[in-house]
């Protein structure tokens, strides 16, 4: 297997990108890292300790209080917020709720993107967020950008909070998505946007292990040429 390949796979939210890009990493045993996590992180974080995010000095000196990790187990990855593992309390709702205001701002973004970038500099790795493609490895040999219907995406959404006890309703969730679709693909910062060598996902009628031989395939493509 070809040394130092990143695969980006950017798009949507609630488009299954983890969900693929853990099954891809766990198939090439390359490393996955959730840069989602990572903004989910900061703004639990942020959230805790209730900083002003109109506060950009403030939100400047959280981050210097900001450690993470990722850890492996059971070909799961799990997030580390200083020292505490989060894996499961970033998922909530509340976080959702305010992780697209937190991944507009410039500071937040500067500092994810140089530990991300550090992270995939040596190692074969599998990248899922927003910008992946575009900004933190624009030369990466291999580019994904998954979208779905946004209906199926909320319903996809929705049965997961549901199997994790959270008290909402679908049309609660499609308002989420809808609005974090807003901000992600109008912010300043970064927005999300389809790189102009990406390869389109449409997974809105495949399930996951028609999406992953999808990748799959394209991986072949590469490592053969």
């Amino acid at each position: 297997m070809t040394d130092n390949i990143v695969i980006a796979i950017d798009g949507y939210s609630s488009c299954g990108k983890s969900t693929l890009a853990k099954a891809l990493a766990k198939k090439l045993h390359y490393i996955y890292i959730d840069t989602g996590a990572m903004y989910r992180a900061v703004t639990l974080y942020l959230k805790r300790n209730h900083i002003d995010l109109a506060d950009e000095n403030q939100i400047k000196e959280s981050l210097k209080n900001i450690h993470l990790n990722f850890h492996s187990r059971d070909y799961q990855t799990h997030i580390i917020l200083n020292d505490e593992e989060v894996s499961d309390e970033i998922r909530k709702m509340d976080v959702s709720q305010m992780v697209s205001e937190v991944s507009t701002i410039k500071a937040v973004r500067k500092e994810l993107v140089k530990q991300q970038q550090r992270m995939g500099r040596s190692k074969n790795i599998v990248m899922d967020g927003r910008d992946i493609g575009t900004i933190v490895f624009p030369d990466a040999p291999i580019k994904i950008f998954m979208t779905a219907d946004p209906k199926i995406r909320a319903e996809r959404r929705y049965k997961e909070l549901m199997e994790k006890g959270e008290d909402i309703t679908l049309e609660e969730v499609f308002e989420n998505i809808a609005h974090r679709d807003f901000i992600d693909t109008t912010r300043l910062e970064s927005p999300l946007t389809r790189a102009h060598d990406a390869i389109i996902l449409d997974n809105t009628e495949l399930n996951e292990e028609e999406q992953l031989q999808f990748v799959l395939d394209r991986v072949e493509q590469h490592i053969a040429n």
